[in-house]
């Protein structure tokens, strides 16, 4: 990256757009390209590379907060557990990682859905955000950190953030003549807007998008200098292709802006809206939902005062719904507001039922309380982060649930450390001892060699799943993860079926060290299997590595060590006793009677 001979001037702009481009996934280029002194004499190049070289193992992940219109759904449970995936992963790695989630509460669906009810909006708005907090509870969500919208301290986040805008110029009053989409909360250009008919056969005008209808709205408020920083959103994107994933959904904004972006209104009337956080010195106008909940990441690590450590490592997981809203508007607010741009921008499809898409006038929508009833935490955990693939949309029905968690948890999974635990194979419970002599590094020396070619290949594959599973998590193809982990575990319940260890005679000696060397290299798999797996099913994973005696400390990504004795290293778990039985890993999930499994014409199940 060059730097225009400019950055030393004491123009405010310059620097702090300089600063924002430091942010663009190039600030370890800007620290090795620029001269030490340049940095000194920079304020803010100086506080930004401090900041980032003192805390590279921070982590900030947010889910959208969630409009409390509704009860939550399937949806949002895919969301939150994506992203707590995402943060007890980085845990895991030994990141200082914080993890923001919540429910929006303010707008025009909020106050017509509380009129509904006949109830106070406020009243009505924590009513659904308890049930939020309920379902997340019931799911495992260990967030940090919950935000409303509501709160005192957003008010007055937003607030600031407004009053920081409007000081730069970014807004001013105009008039906004347009479409407008209350369901979606979004303003709509022409090409956005097609012909329809309602369910009484009207003409109306829909969002080519959502499908929702729109109308047309014509009022004085105050607009937001959108306009101006559509060329810095291309080159920020151009420049940092993986800024969001999958690449689809970069693709997809990038091609939104080829278009021209034109101003955005950022504030309603009060006569039209009175549920809402007002516009600083004008009472009579309130400040668009959309801005005041995106603000929301912004209010969680304490701005306008204490943010800037938490703000440079920031990723966000969004559905594909609000893509642009998180990809164009709220980049654009935080440049005009001189702040750091997202690290990522983590994109997911929606959840289809039975082929249908999730609607209240088809009753279709699952219940995650009841979901989590029938299939456990981690068997709804499991499913979701199994088959849901960011990139496209993702069927749900039970017995797809009920098929996959059977197959992998219970009998895979649940199987293969039911049989290297058992008291038969290991009347002493404890973690029994590797032999060389059977399964030598080095082929040519293994005269007594036990081990087959395709046991070397699952010492292999194993020794290689946490790159594999690092990679994917990265990417959040956490379904790839899994799969890579389901083919290991198929990998080491062939291993055990190949030696029959319960065939061994374990009065012969050589058939025991035999015998114990086959389990020694199966709790291992095992042991491997429960740390990786600890982001997705927590309770299964400790479950795992309580029975297997690792303690607490011993949990991390760097415990990942695979049969080190293999390597002819010590391994300090040898003889340590196993953990007490706590029974059936995953029991089998049975089906609801008189239903019927939908298996001969439906497609087959995501990831092939």
């Amino acid at each position: 990256m060059k730097f225009p001979f400019c950055i030393l001037t004491s123009n405010r702009t310059i620097i702090q757009r300089l600063s924002n481009y430091a942010f663009y996934g190039r600030l370890q280029h800007v620290q090795h390209s620029m001269p030490s002194k340049c940095i000194k004499h920079c304020p803010v190049l100086r506080c930004v590379c401090t900041d980032i070289s003192q805390r590279t193992k921070a982590y900030y992940i947010t889910t959208p907060i969630f409009y409390v219109n509704a009860s939550p759904h399937i949806g949002h449970v895919y969301t939150a557990v994506t992203a707590d995936c995402l943060h007890r992963y980085k845990l895991l790695q030994g990141y200082h990682s914080r993890f923001a989630t919540g429910t929006d509460e303010h707008g025009l669906k909020i106050q017509q859905a509380a009129d509904k009810a006949d109830k106070d909006p406020l009243r009505f708005c924590t009513e659904v955000s308890e049930s939020f907090r309920n379902v997340f509870q019931r799911c495992g969500i260990l967030y940090t950190d919950y935000i409303r919208t509501t709160e005192k301290r957003h008010r007055q986040a937003v607030e600031h953030f407004w009053m920081v805008l409007h000081s730069k110029g970014f807004i001013y009053k105009g008039t906004y003549e347009g479409w407008y989409s209350t369901p979606d909360e979004s303003f709509l250009t022409p090409t956005q807007v097609t012909d329809s008919t309602d369910s009484m056969g009207r003409q109306i005008k829909v969002s080519t998008e959502s499908g929702h209808k729109v109308e047309w709205m014509k009022e004085d408020n105050y607009m937001f200098r959108l306009s101006e920083f559509r060329e810095e959103l291309l080159q920020w994107f151009r420049s940092n292709p993986k800024t969001i994933q999958p690449v689809k959904f970069q693709h997809l904004v990038l091609q939104l802006l080829e278009d021209d972006l034109p101003d955005l209104s950022v504030s309603r009337q009060k006569s039209r809206l009175q549920w809402g956080i007002s516009v600083p010195g004008d009472p009579e106008q309130t400040i668009y939902v959309w801005l005041d909940a995106l603000v929301n990441y912004l209010t969680v690590v304490g701005y306008p005062q204490n943010h800037s450590q938490w703000w440079t490592v920031v990723h966000h997981v969004i559905g594909k719904d609000i893509l642009k809203f998180h990809a164009v508007y709220w980049p654009a607010f935080l440049l005009a507001a001189g702040l750091p741009l997202p690290q990522t921008i983590y994109v997911h499809s929606h959840w289809t039922v039975e082929g249908k898409k999730m609607s209240k006038s088809l009753g279709n929508v699952v219940n995650p309380q009841a979901a989590v009833e029938k299939f456990t935490m981690d068997g709804l955990r499991y499913f979701l982060l199994r088959q849901g693939v960011p990139d496209s949309d993702c069927d749900y029905y039970d017995d797809k649930v009920i098929k996959l968690c059977n197959s992998e948890l219970a009998d895979a999974l649940g199987g293969l450390l039911n049989r290297c635990t058992a008291p038969s194979l290991n009347p002493k419970q404890v973690y029994p001892e590797f032999c060389n002599t059977f399964f030598p590094k080095d082929t040519s020396e293994g005269l007594d060699e036990k081990a087959v070619s395709e046991d070397y290949r699952m010492v292999e594959a194993v020794s290689l799943l946490p790159v594999l599973v690092e990679q994917h998590l990265e990417n959040l193809h956490v379904y790839k993860a899994l799969e890579a982990i389901s083919a290991c575990v198929r990998l080491t319940n062939g291993f055990i079926q190949r030696h029959a260890p319960w065939k061994l005679d374990q009065n012969d000696t050589k058939d025991k060290q035999w015998l114990d060397t086959i389990l020694h290299v199966s709790l291992e798999c095992l042991r491997m299997y429960g740390i990786l797996l600890q982001p997705v099913v927590p309770g299964l994973a400790d479950k795992i590595l309580s029975r297997l005696g690792v303690k607490p400390e011993e949990r991390s990504w760097d415990s990942l060590k695979f049969l080190v004795k293999h390597d002819g290293r010590d391994c300090h778990l040898e003889g340590r006793a196993l953990g007490p039985d706590m029974g059936v890993l995953f029991s089998r999930l049975e089906r609801s009677q008189g239903r019927t499994p939908k298996t001969a014409t439906r497609q087959k199940s995501k990831p092939q």
